[in-house]
């Protein structure tokens, strides 16, 4: 297939920068105060040189816990003097150039913490599960054994295999839930888009009856999934059209975020196309719209183009989501109907029909999807203690695409209370964060590599902490 040279451009470098995403409505640009690189936070580098760090997260150990994508390698960092131990190096993860695959996210038994006998960390990745030489790319979830002695994790156990995979959109999120299941988030795989837009969306398919009991996974895409820690489906997951699965939600597009409150109620971040990305209150059973609706059922700036379904899809019919040809059916967000239709808790930087995605400032660089009006959400982490004030109850989302993390706060009913404030702004591109024990530092791990946007508002690839964990202090002396 080929592609105009703005849809080649995104299509070349979307997968390694994982940034393609959108939205705001009103709610969420009331008001923005920035933050820039400081604020009333101290700014310290803890460490450099990882290789596109996932997930990082305190251990019980309060040595900070990182996956690294692109090195197979699970890392431990001191936060007080930077020093990095592997303690996991995985070899089958695959890892292919300019894509999302990888090492992913990481989740760690909340009895390793406490110092019990239940010392696991679960991790999430990409493999082949070909012998011969075609890639068959999919993803499996798997508990490891940590031993404190040797600081090593050892004796893999596989807990559910075969899910789907892609180039694009893996999602990959992994959390232990307060009841002691696992959740993970699977993202449309990039279907019906940029290079892979001949292969259909399944983010609206549900597994049937008898794929649940062959282990045919295929309908996970675009799914948030709840699992017994053995891989098997719990009892009282949702039965969704007749059909009890491991499928939580369904209809999200590329879902990188996804935290417990302590309430217990599930929040999810999401990229969305060009405009409206999410962030989600899970529901058990709900359908977050995805690839019929981004965002709210609004028919502003986004229609979902079927290019899978055009006759001559890649060849008569080439992609280009600036111009949909007539071969290519179309279908308005107001006219998708399903009573399990969930809307977001809030959108960012959604757009009037008509906007001109191509943005001026990216002339230069040709890169037009970094003028997209979009932030790329990355992650989400729950902020509820009391050193950091204001902050209690607060949501801190990563962005790959604006160099900002967000802190989003929380009402009493869980539903957003207030207005998106963009903190530590900078050249990066922010993956994930940590929140210290006491509660007055965040780490945030960032991307060694990839396109964010930069002093001019134009692409950039020069990134200020390429491959870093940054800790910001709260110091009331700076403010």
């Amino acid at each position: 297939m080929t592609f105009p040279r703005r849809a080649a451009l995104a299509a070349l470098l979307l997968p390694l920068s994982a940034l393609l995403a959108a939205g705001t409505v009103a709610s969420a640009s009331a008001a923005e105060a920035e933050v820039p690189d400081g604020g009333d936070f101290a700014k310290r580098v803890v460490a450099t040189g990882l290789s596109n760090p996932f997930e990082v997260a305190q251990g019980p150990d309060r040595r900070l816990w990182v996956t690294e994508r692109t090195s197979r390698e699970v890392t431990q960092v001191d936060p007080a003097t930077g020093a990095i131990r592997t303690i996991l190096t995985v070899p089958d993860v695959v890892i292919t150039p300019g894509t999302q695959d990888g090492l992913l996210g990481m989740a760690i038994h909340p009895g390793l913490r406490a110092g019990g006998p239940t010392n696991f960390v679960y991790l999430a990745y990409t493999y082949d599960a070909n012998s011969g030489s075609a890639l068959d790319r999919k993803q499996k979830l798997v508990r490891y054994t940590y031993r404190t002695a040797t600081r090593t994790l050892d004796s893999p156990r596989v807990v559910i295999s075969g899910l789907p995979a892609s180039n694009d959109h893996n999602s990959g999120r992994l959390v232990l839930a307060p009841d002691g299941r696992l959740n993970y988030t699977i993202g449309d795989r990039g279907n019906n888009h940029n290079q892979n837009a001949c292969r259909p969306n399944l983010a609206q398919r549900l597994p049937t009856t008898a794929e649940v009991a062959a282990k045919d996974w295929t309908a996970y895409q675009g799914k948030t999934l709840r699992l017994n820690t053995d891989g098997s489906v719990p009892s009282d997951n949702p039965t969704i059209k007749g059909v009890r699965s491991h499928v939580f939600t369904y209809g999200h597009r590329n879902p990188q975020g996804l935290v417990f409150a302590p309430s217990g109620r599930l929040y999810s971040s999401e990229q969305g196309p060009r405009t409206d990305d999410e962030i989600n209150l899970l529901r058990a059973g709900g359908n977050y719209g995805w690839p019929n609706v981004a965002g709210y059922k609004d028919d502003s700036a986004y229609v979902y183009a079927n290019w899978s379904a055009a006759t001559g899809c890649g060849t008569t019919v080439q992609y280009d989501e600036d111009r949909i040809p007539a071969a290519v059916p179309q279908q308005r967000e107001s006219s998708f109907s399903d009573p399990a239709f969930v809307p977001p808790l809030r959108a960012y930087y959604t757009v009037p029909t008509g906007h001109d995605f191509t943005g001026s400032a990216c002339d230069g660089s040709g890169y037009y999807f970094v003028c997209y009006p979009t932030i790329a959400p990355s992650s989400l982490d729950y902020y509820a203690g009391a050193a950091i004030p204001g902050w209690k109850d607060s949501l801190l989302m990563t962005t790959l695409k604006t160099g900002r993390v967000y802190r989003v706060p929380v009402g009493a009913d869980g539903r957003l209370s207030g207005a998106s404030q963009p903190l530590w702004i900078s050249v990066n591109r922010y993956r994930d964060t940590a929140i210290a024990s006491d509660g007055a530092t965040i780490y945030v791990a960032t991307d060694s590599a990839g396109i964010t946007r930069g002093g001019n508002g134009d692409a950039t690839q020069s990134l200020a902490n390429p491959g870093s964990i940054l800790a910001f202090r709260y110091d009331p002396a700076r403010g």
